[in-house]
């Protein structure tokens, strides 16, 4: 059934509904054992491997060259559907499809050329650039240098989300010049251990911990420096943690609908016979609905806008493609808060349409309040409200990147 036919609305393209046909087999599959995989901490490697091979990964990749020329809207649709499934996978596939963002930015030449044909490939590329411990906000710790006429990677670095399941890994470094940088690096090399360490209550199975780098050799053409980096990257990649919040405020809707559907045991002082024909419970599943088409509609907005900065950079305005950029932050920015709020509310009211046997870990519905609240603690919501309001007031355009660690003395 299309996304019209079941309430959630209209995709973004008339072709949406062909090119995610593709996947909904795979996802329906995902979703059968999701909630297995959660209980059992059963990291989601053959999951991923499927829709490695099915070409999911080079969805945003031109037709032209290879790919399925997805646009951003098309793109942030696909992994609401997948979150809706398993919001675990999407936060392991982010670094890569940021990284496939940052490509397809790029203009024509070898330097992408080589990075298409791989991503064409099949090839998958995790992420490594926080840092923990005293690490400073000014500079990252982890390194490229010289060694024996070549150039190696030394470091470690933590919330690694998705290189356990990569073939490269994306790694801000410190280039030779002292400046930031991003170094790809094959995840089977020589030198490149990375552990499943991650302990949050959340997104257990993104196998977001440790990546260490001893020695590793590293091709300078995959040495990039920052400022050639794709501009809205802030944004994009909180609109991934969006969308993924958004398809859990999805699975929070269909499951707890289904569980209220099935149940019979109900109270003596309830409003109906059975769950199913309670007015009042079938009002707080109407709210869990409404929230989460709620956030869907929001972040398609936002995906919309980064769609403008994308088609900006290629427009031969500097000036055109700046003000896209401003615009794509603040409102993703706009849509934090009220996102998370959305999905967390949605979590949490799930458990007043079900009896206490709701909160049986084999039933799995908490897993959806601690996956969303780790979702917004990655990048802290306080500070986004301050920002949207200081450009409404001021005019003052928002930080496009930013670092977290020690500051400057």
């Amino acid at each position: 059934m299309t996304q019209i036919d079941t309430a959630w609305g209209e995709g973004p393209t008339a072709r949406y509904e062909a090119l995610a046909e593709r996947f909904r087999p795979l996802f329906a599959e995902i979703a059968r054992g999701a909630v297995g995989r959660d209980l059992e901490r059963g990291l989601p490697v053959g999951e991923i491997a499927a829709l490695k091979a099915a070409g999911f990964g080079a969805v945003r990749i031109p037709e032209a060259e290879g790919g399925a020329g997805a646009t951003l809207p098309e793109l942030f649709n696909l992994l609401i559907e997948l979150s809706a499934a398993d919001s675990n996978i999407t936060q392991a596939l982010r670094g890569h499809f940021g990284f496939v963002e940052e490509v397809v930015n790029r203009a024509t030449g070898p330097q992408r050329s080589r990075w298409v044909e791989r991503i064409v490939a099949g090839d998958l590329v995790g992420n490594a650039w926080t840092e923990i411990g005293n690490a400073s906000q000014a500079a990252f710790s982890t390194r490229v240098s010289e060694k024996d006429g070549g150039l190696v990677v030394n470091g470690a670095k933590y919330y690694t989300t998705g290189s356990l399941f990569a073939d490269w890994i994306n790694v801000g470094v410190t280039g030779l010049d002292g400046a930031s940088s991003a170094a790809q690096v094959r995840r089977d090399a020589a030198g490149v251990t990375v552990f499943d360490d991650w302990d949050g209550f959340g997104q257990i199975l993104t196998a977001s911990g440790t990546a260490t780098f001893t020695d590793v050799a590293v091709d300078p053409l995959d040495v990039v420096p920052d400022e050639v980096q794709f501009r809205y990257g802030a944004g994009y990649y909180q609109t991934v943690h969006l969308a993924t919040l958004a398809g859990i405020g999805r699975a929070i809707a269909n499951e707890t609908a289904e569980a209220v559907a099935k149940r019979t045991r109900h109270y003596t002082n309830a409003a109906g016979p059975r769950s199913s024909q309670d007015p009042q419970v079938l009002q707080v599943v109407g709210r869990i609905r409404s929230n989460a088409y709620a956030a869907t509609a929001i972040v398609l907005q936002v995906a919309r806008s980064l769609e403008r900065a994308y088609q900006a950079h290629f427009s031969g305005d500097p000036a055109a493609e700046e003000r896209a950029n401003v615009v794509a932050e603040i409102e993703t920015s706009q849509a934090l808060t009220v996102v998370t709020n959305l999905v967390l509310e949605a979590a949490t009211i799930l458990f007043d349409t079900l009896g206490a046997s709701a909160a049986r870990k084999p039933a799995g519905l908490d897993r959806h309040w601690r996956n969303a609240r780790t979702l917004a603690s990655h990048n802290p919501r306080i500070y986004k409200d301050r920002i949207v309001g200081d450009f409404a007031v001021n005019g003052t355009p928002p930080p496009y990147q930013w670092r977290i660690g020690q500051a400057p003395a």
